[in-house]
């Protein structure tokens, strides 16, 4: 079952939203080597709390974080933990969800931490940018497979990898509903979209093959081969007037990193 959500819904699914993109924020004036993964989930549980909303993924599922922290080649999913310190040179994909008002909001980024090779930069600054590829096909009338392939095409041409085993969804009352949005797919093929419709957009791109293995701990997704991965997400709301309307945004994370935001 698809959801279309009311004009009301969409601006509470929209505080959903920007309560996830200002924890976000919040934590990437704590990104820095030295700094545990587990150190990131408390600041941005604090955050939440102190907005009156609660963690989405907090025991989603039996999920045991506020945030899935993948430093490198975890793909997604990654447990934060005291153990998981941060390294010169590291990559850390935070995914964050905020449930306030009966909505969720969802989005991640994927943060350099200290120096970070010139060659990892351009994994992270494709894939952001096949985000966005995406989210102009989320639109009235296409389908999901011209999101996926718009995502696909991009980050292919430039010699990555999509991952096929994980994906996009809807977003509403429930953190995941219908449909499944691909990062991958063909043109014209998949779900049509329709206004009111909700979907959190999220590529997965890998620097090398696309093949992922899931953990012993049943959640942590990393690379086959060990090689870097990279993930970006918004939220984002279907419309009639031929343009997406995003319900999560960037720009405070860009108020905090200012020179180094890609």
């Amino acid at each position: 079952m698809i959801y279309l959500k009311t004009e009301d819904e969409i601006e509470l699914l929209r505080e959903s939203g920007h309560i996830v993109a200002k924890a976000l924020a919040e934590v990437a004036k704590h990104i820095k080597p030295g700094v545990s993964t587990k150190d990131l989930d408390e600041v941005a549980e604090a955050y939440i709390r102190s907005c009156n909303a609660i963690p989405s993924f907090l025991n989603y599922n039996g999920f045991p974080g506020t945030l899935c922290t993948s430093i490198n080649d975890v793909v997604v999913h990654g447990i934060p933990g005291r153990e998981q310190v941060l390294k010169e040179g590291d990559v850390v994909s935070v995914d964050c969800g905020a449930y306030i008002n009966g909505y969720h909001g969802d989005s991640a980024y994927t943060f350099r931490v200290g120096e970070v090779s010139d060659e990892v930069t351009q994994l992270l600054i494709t894939t952001k940018a096949s985000l966005y590829k995406g989210i102009e096909q989320a639109v009235e009338g296409k389908r999901v497979g011209d999101i996926g392939h718009a995502v696909q095409d991009y980050c292919q041409r430039r010699g990555y990898t999509v991952v096929r085993e994980l994906v996009g969804h809807g977003v509403g009352r429930n953190l995941h509903e219908s449909p499944d949005v691909p990062n991958a797919g063909k043109r014209g093929s998949g779900v049509q979209l329709k206004s009111g419709m909700v979907i959190a957009i999220e590529p997965m791109i890998n620097m090398g093959r696309r093949n992922v293995v899931i953990e012993n701990d049943g959640w942590t997704v990393r690379t086959l081969d060990r090689k870097p991965s990279a993930h970006f997400e918004h939220t984002v709301a279907i419309r009639s007037n031929g343009e997406a309307d995003i319900l999560t945004s960037f720009d405070y994370i860009k108020e905090v990193l200012r020179d180094r935001f890609i």
